[in-house]
């Protein structure tokens, strides 16, 4: 399943034009402005929210999102980096799979963190200001590009010839007529760069990134292909067991590290606009309550229900963010920060409080720093 954008979930859509550093208090200024939300205890720098528009990218907004908080972290500089040239890579290599497989593979604007990473050790980074992807920032809208890469595609497979340099060509074409030629080199704050060169500039090292999941339908201790639609580029996962990837999650945190996620958004608990993501079956509508602190108990969720999840479809791949920080409420219950990609329209500036009950049945996968895992883990994956 392709992500989704936020008119799909809520027929609602919050934008702005330009990503500006964020104050590592702007959070918890907005939070303590509005009574109802949690306290923050952990709030790491990252950019501000922006929106995908009407787009199918997620996860290259969530993921050079986190990027830009791994830059900062490592060289104590923010900068605003590119989304549209991670799809601009990434496209390209879609049409080709897609391909080489006569059309029996995933074909649509979706994808995983590991595609940025990719995208990043193949062609590098580039700053926002260097290459918008062809339309103004925050209103993106790729439904003719989306329809046409798929026309191409099926065109691709239906004439003889296959994977043809011409029909290749042409793909490149349409890419660069929509979103732009990317550079092969620039300037920037007075100095030059290529997009690899940049990308070692701000400290980004593509192959220091490790991607954990919690399944049972394959071993622990052990990597595998998370079976998600989306997952284009056959992406290896490491198996771990729940416990073990929300205290991965806290350990990052606590030690100075965002994370990328992947979820599922499509259900009853997850709420841009109110600013929580919480187990939607305890209540029967968010009526029921006023305020986060009035919210009812959620159920303890364990390996077997998450799995049962995953394994009726009923939880899937739908959209992914950037985990930034942590939180507690007045009854002591904590959540994760998100940051969203679907604009600032909401209390908390486009951010999220999403609960531990939520995160342990809904996660699809994470990525993180080798640096941000735990020892053990650092062990068992040989980092």
């Amino acid at each position: 399943m392709r992500c989704l954008t936020l008119g799909e979930v809520t027929q609602k859509e919050g934008r702005m034009n330009l990503k500006t550093p964020l104050c590592t208090l702007a959070l918890a200024c907005a939070v303590s402005a509005n009574a109802q939300g949690p306290e923050v205890e952990i709030d790491l720098t990252a950019t501000e929210v922006v929106s995908q528009g009407r787009t199918g990218t997620c996860w290259s907004f969530s993921t050079t999102s986190f990027l830009e908080s791994e830059a900062f972290r490592i060289t104590g500089e923010l900068h605003d980096f590119s989304e549209m040239a991670s799809v601009r890579v990434i496209y390209p290599e879609k049409v080709e799979r897609y391909v080489r497989y006569h059309g029996k593979h995933q074909m649509g604007p979706g994808g995983l963190s590991h595609d940025v990473t990719h995208a990043a050790a193949k062609y590098g980074i580039v700053p926002q200001s260097v290459y918008g992807g062809g339309q103004a920032a925050g209103a993106y809208d790729h439904g003719a590009l989306d329809g046409m890469m798929e026309t191409m595609a099926k065109a691709l497979v239906e004439q003889s010839g296959g994977v043809a340099p011409a029909g290749m060509e042409a793909v490149e074409a349409t890419l660069d007529a929509y979103l732009g030629t990317l550079p092969e080199a620039f300037e920037y704050n007075g100095a030059e760069y290529t997009p690899s060169s940049f990308r070692d500039a701000v400290g980004i090292d593509p192959a220091a990134y490790a991607t954990l999941t919690s399944f049972t339908h394959h071993p622990f201790g052990a990597s595998f292909v998370l079976e998600v639609p989306d997952n284009h580029a056959h992406g290896v996962f490491f198996n771990v067991e729940l416990d073990d990837l929300e205290e991965a999650v806290n350990h990052a945190l606590e030690n100075g590290y965002t994370v990328a996620w992947d979820a599922d958004v499509s259900n009853k608990g997850f709420s841009f606009r109110d600013g929580w993501a919480i187990m939607p079956k305890v209540a029967a509508s968010k009526e029921e309550w006023e305020t986060m602190d009035a919210m009812p108990l959620e159920p303890t969720v364990d390996q077997v229900m998450r799995q049962s999840a995953f394994d009726s479809q009923e939880n899937t791949d739908d959209h992914l963010m950037h985990i930034v920080g942590r939180a507690a409420d007045a009854q002591g219950r904590e959540y994760f920060v998100i940051k969203n990609s679907w604009g600032q329209g909401n209390d908390y500036g486009g951010k999220q409080f999403v609960s531990m009950a939520y995160f342990r049945h809904y996660t699809i996968g994470i990525m993180l720093h080798e640096d941000g895992l735990t020892k053990e883990l650092q062990k068992a994956m040989e980092r």
